[in-house]
């Protein structure tokens, strides 16, 4: 009987990962359904702050992805690929700042209708996946940065909004450009913040190891 002491916390354990595994299947779907569509409307429109919406969906299914890899990894493990993901979340900010120069340098009017049509379609997805990630958020470096990810989502999808109702209401495209900035900043800070988080963690599990 003792030799089975370990089993019960051993089959725990594994139906926990599993969930983890199921919620990150699950998001990673969601994020490149919502990718593909964020990317056409954001051609159809010529909006700035789609485009950047449909980089974050994006950044975030290869985020879910490296989630998915270290379900049941180490501590360390998990944490390098917690920087990685920061990486991805910099490349974003980088990608959404060429792309608002390039409005920048070509101004036109996006067109309102499309940028609200996905907008709200892109919010609805955000506000799922944070759903699904929610009883995650806390402890596990590996399934805290994809819900912080998450939450990025829920405010970008919100933000996007708020620029088709300034487009529509001042009929200019300065609003676009303006939340397009908003997001930028936001981006960065979120990689700050996963990539302190994940530091801190990988010096833990090194002390710990040492």
């Amino acid at each position: 009987m003792s030799e089975c002491c370990g089993c019960g916390k051993t089959l725990e354990v594994e139906r926990m990962q599993a969930r983890q595994r199921r919620v990150l299947v699950q998001v990673l779907v969601i994020n490149l359904l919502t990718f593909v569509m964020m990317m056409g409307a954001a051609w159809h429109s010529g909006s700035a702050s789609l485009l950047s919406g449909s980089l974050d969906n994006l950044g975030d299914a290869l985020t879910y992805a490296l989630s998915l890899a270290v379900v049941g990894a180490s501590l360390a493990a998990k944490a390098r690929v917690a920087l990685l993901k920061a990486v991805f979340i910099l490349c974003a900010a980088i990608a959404v700042a060429v792309g608002i120069g390039w409005k920048l340098a070509h101004p036109h009017l996006p067109l309102f209708e499309s940028m609200g049509i996905a907008a709200l379609l892109n919010l609805a997805a955000n506000l799922l996946c944070l759903r699904l990630l929610w009883p995650y958020r806390q402890g596990d470096i590996n399934l805290a940065s994809a819900w912080a990810c998450s939450l990025n989502d829920v405010y970008e999808g919100s933000a996007v909004i708020l620029a088709a109702l300034a487009v529509w209401a001042f009929g200019a495209g300065w609003p676009d450009l303006l939340i397009g900035a908003a997001l930028l900043l936001l981006f960065l800070r979120s990689a700050w913040k996963v990539a302190r988080a994940a530091w801190r963690e990988l010096r833990g599990a090194q002390a710990r190891a040492a």
